[in-house]
């Protein structure tokens, strides 16, 4: 009798231990010739962005393959950060499938035009100039600014502002997809490439964060790779990282 209810009380030990979950698992694309990536501590690679990422519960893999199904089955995020070479047509594809299954991604450009089927693909599109400003310049370089203009959203959880340093005019193209951070009324683009401010140049505000839906899932896009880079990584820029780790969850 004895034996029985021992064995009774194992059985009910057992039952009331609930299973761990696995961690979210998020995939870094590593496989487009990207010069900054996360397995380097240098001030322009990502260790540190990956080292928020994991700190939030996700299980960072890499992944320096062409994408496709099987390198994206069980993954629950995709960041794509700064490639200099373009993505095949069927790697597109998989990454809009991915997005209409539910997955989330999280874009960062280096130079857009690598991405550029994607992003039009997400009803985005982007300026061939690197954005200036002429408020909350920082350093005196008008293509590194502090960006204020900030939505209501969870990206900018508990902040008043980031910071961008060389990155490119965005704008939603479609209602699925919309601008949710801009550079202020005086943000300009070099239209004559004169390198500095003239009357020829565009004076107006731009976006550079665009946030949208496609199917059940989400992606955001940043006009700037640099942002969670090691160097950059500030307050603000860490509060930000931390907070697409949040998002991307």
């Amino acid at each position: 009798m004895g034996r029985f209810l021992t064995l009774v009380t194992i059985m009910l030990m057992l039952a009331a231990v609930k299973p761990v979950a696995a961690a979210p698992l998020l995939l870094f694309d590593q496989g487009h010739g990207q010069r900054f990536v996360v397995g380097k501590d240098g001030p322009l690679h990502l260790s540190r962005f990956a080292a928020i990422l994991r700190e939030e519960g996700f299980e960072v893999r890499v992944n320096e393959s062409p994408l496709g199904a099987e390198s994206l089955s069980g993954v629950d995020a995709l960041v794509i950060s700064g490639p200099f070479a373009g993505l095949k047509n069927e790697e597109r594809e998989t990454i809009l499938d991915f997005l209409s299954k539910g997955g989330r991604v999280a874009i960062m450009l280096h130079i857009p035009a690598p991405l550029a089927d994607l992003i039009h693909g997400l009803e985005t599109d982007f300026t061939n100039y690197v954005l200036s400003e002429q408020e909350n310049v920082i350093d005196g370089d008008p293509r590194n600014f502090r960006v204020k203009s900030l939505a209501g959203h969870p990206l900018f959880s508990s902040l008043g502002h980031f910071s961008l340093f060389g990155g490119w005019a965005l704008m939603n193209t479609g209602k699925d997809a919309r601008v949710i951070a801009s550079t202020s009324e005086k943000g300009w683009v070099d239209l004559d490439g004169d390198k500095k401010l003239t009357r020829g140049d565009a004076v107006q505000p731009f976006g550079v964060v665009v946030e949208g839906s496609r199917g059940a899932g989400r992606f955001v896009i940043f006009g700037d790779d640099a942002i969670f880079q090691n160097k950059f990584l500030d307050e603000q820029n860490s509060q930000l990282a931390r907070n697409l780790a949040r998002w991307l969850k």
